[in-house]
């Protein structure tokens, strides 16, 4: 019996298939490598190079590797780019899965779990945030991760399936053993754009909004380390085989830091300064997200590991360096040939 990951081979798939494999599962992946390297896979992983929206390919999968269970990551995730092209966002991420399930039902398939997002909430009455609040996306991202929610639910519910959605916070970080973390090329997330600037890749980083109402008039995060989702995936498909009942769950550390604060930790565990830029709000950011992570502590056999800022901070930084590393060695090497 296997594991299918779709989006295997992208950021958090691949530290998930990582953990589950370390665990000693059985793993297959789709993935189309728009985001994904296949590089990342552990050996004797099969990848299946394709769309999850591919019903033949999924049900043909499924049927191959006697896949039990399935974990969702294939999407988009940028929300600016979700207010650009909305339709974009609706296909890959609420279609898709709309496929996915399909073949999943149609296979037998009894156990889903889902990376949602703590977009879901906009911005939310109450911090930290628990699961039951008021749902009001600000984004075509958050509403694409709410309809895949509501749809999956009421897919659930008509035919027997169990499931775990996961609502990720920000996911930041990299593997602590330096094997793995976050390679695609124009990536938007906070902490990655930091260690770029301090790796030296771009001269500056914009903080989009410094006149919130909050302590230094920047967003407030809170930062999950991708190692930890990743065990947190793995600990809801050990809940759902031990009979859990279907369950809709935060993934963060319960605690916040500023845009601003991020930044600084960055500066610290680089030991060096760089340019920060003040710029305009965006359309579409929340001001304030922390997860009230006392129901998936309670839920599931899990505790986040890595939940210290400068720790999340020093493991992208370490990787983003080894990727500089590895790109002055293909520049040489394309230079001499």
């Amino acid at each position: 019996m296997s594991v299918l990951v779709t989006g295997g081979a992208g950021y958090i798939g691949s530290h998930t298939v990582r953990a589950l494999v370390e665990a000693g599962e059985s793993v297959v992946v789709i993935d189309n490598l728009s985001t994904g390297f296949s590089a990342y896979l552990p050996e004797g992983v099969a990848l299946f190079i394709g769309d999850a929206a591919d019903e033949n390919l999924v049900e043909g999968v499924i049927a191959a590797h006697a896949v039990e269970s399935i974990m969702h990551f294939a999407g988009s995730v940028v929300v600016p780019d979700s207010m650009r092209d909305p339709l974009a966002y609706y296909r890959n991420n609420t279609m898709t899965t709309r496929s996915l399930l399909n073949a999943a039902v149609k296979c037998g398939v009894g156990r889903f779990i889902y990376s949602s997002a703590a977009a879901v909430y906009g911005n939310p009455d109450q911090l930290p945030v628990p699961e039951h609040a008021p749902t009001r996306p600000l984004s075509p991202y958050g509403s694409s991760k709410l309809m895949t929610e509501i749809m999956l639910h009421d897919t659930a519910s008509a035919h027997g399936m169990k499931y775990v959605v996961l609502r990720h916070f920000n996911v930041a970080g990299a593997d602590p053993k330096g094997r793995l973390g976050l390679s695609t090329v124009g990536a938007t997330h906070l902490l990655k754009v930091a260690v770029e600037v301090a790796t030296g890749q771009h001269a500056k980083i914009d903080v989009f909004g410094t006149d919130y109402p909050t302590a230094d008039g920047s967003c407030i995060r809170d930062f999950i380390h991708v190692s930890d989702l990743a065990q947190a995936n793995r600990a809801a498909l050990s809940y759902l085989r031990s009979g859990g009942a279907s369950v809709t769950l935060n993934c963060g550390c319960g605690h916040g830091h500023s845009v601003l604060e991020t930044i600084e930790a960055v500066r610290r565990v680089c030991g060096r300064n760089f340019s920060v830029q003040h710029a305009p709000r965006r359309p579409g950011d929340i001001m304030t997200m922390i997860a009230d992570t006392s129901l998936i502590r309670a839920t599931l056999d899990w505790t986040p590991q890595y939940d210290d800022i400068e720790t999340i901070a020093t493991h992208a930084l370490t990787w983003e360096w080894k990727l500089s590393r590895e790109r002055q060695v293909d520049e040489q090497h394309a230079a001499s040939a």
